[in-house]
């Protein structure tokens, strides 16, 4: 962008900050052109929306930066880089004595999305979970996984369950979540019957007086460490092209539950979600979806009544 791209009320400070940037903070050449870039695309922004000078840019028109960056398409780190480099320049005009505070301190770019695992289909989990060997072992970690999987439990859920946490005869499941919540879930079919197999055996392994349902070869409860390891060698032995980790199965749950139920309360309840929103993330679900199933489903969404969801479908 050329220097007589902006008028002299928004390209003059800019002048003096690249000035500053490079006689008083010796930044490189790749940083203040990156500066340049970001600043004289906001100045350009602020231009058409009628702002005339930098003086006059309080928070709102900052989020309206934001906004606009996100609007386009930019990724989170982008927009957290521009923001950046627009506090920078506000703390030079405040040094100058030509703002007396920073409006863009407040304002915070978008939280990056973390990126969840690819969960397995349907025929990798039958896959994986085809261990049928009379090993104690493996008996216990096909019980693990089997339970993983069919109670969509976090790994912190199943390492601490102990034995009198778990009612066969009715298929429940006592949990311990995240900020020490307790739930209960229920289990039943393959997650029943392995872990069934595995209390048969389970005493081959456990000292005396262990309570933990699950035990390394050591006798006491096994250990975060030890489930990813033998999770992922299963895969491994099980020929999956993927990576197998607990949180990958727990994943599959939620997936595989949600395809099938299209139940996102139900399914935020199974897995102990505090906030719908998390499910909602965590199951790759986005508002137009939600929105969608909303006007289908709700008897007041539309004001023609019930005959307007057979039109819009």
């Amino acid at each position: 962008m050329s220097d007589q791209a902006l008028p002299s009320g928004l390209q003059k400070p800019l002048e003096r900050f690249y000035e500053y940037l490079r006689s008083e903070k010796g930044l490189s050449l790749h940083t203040q052109r990156n500066y340049r870039q970001q600043l004289e695309t906001m100045g350009m922004h602020l231009h058409e929306m009628g702002v005339g000078a930098w003086t006059q840019v309080d928070a709102g028109w900052v989020r309206q930066l934001a906004g606009k960056g996100m609007r386009e398409g930019m990724k989170a780190s982008s927009i957290a880089t521009r923001l950046s480099s627009l506090r920078s320049f506000f703390d030079f005009l405040i040094l100058r004595g030509e703002l007396t505070a920073n409006p863009a301190k407040g304002v915070s770019a978008p939280r990056k999305q973390r990126p969840l695992p690819k969960n397995l289909d349907v025929d990798e989990v039958n896959q994986l979970l085809e261990v049928d060997e009379d090993d104690p072992l493996a008996v216990r970690d096909r019980a693990m996984m089997e339970m993983m999987y069919g109670a969509g439990l976090r790994l912190a859920e199943m390492v601490s369950i102990d034995v009198k946490h778990l009612n066969l005869s009715s298929g429940e499941l006592r949990v311990i979540g995240k900020g020490n919540k307790e739930r209960k879930v229920p289990f039943s079919g393959y997650a029943t019957e392995w872990a069934k197999k595995w209390l048969k055996v389970r005493g081959e392994l456990a000292n005396p007086g262990e309570v933990a349902l699950f035990v390394s070869k050591l006798g006491t409860r096994i250990s975060h460490r030890s489930v990813q390891k033998r999770m992922a060698e299963w895969g491994q032995k099980q020929s999956l092209a993927s990576h197998v980790s607990p949180h990958k199965l727990r994943h599959s749950f939620a997936t595989h539950m949600l395809e099938s139920s299209n139940n996102l309360r139900a399914v935020q309840e199974l897995l102990g979600h505090e906030n719908i929103s998390t499910t909602q993330i965590y199951t790759h679900l986005d508002f137009q979806h939600l929105a969608q199933a909303y006007d289908q489903a709700h008897p007041r969404a539309h004001k023609n009544g019930p005959s307007k969801k057979k039109e819009d479908e």
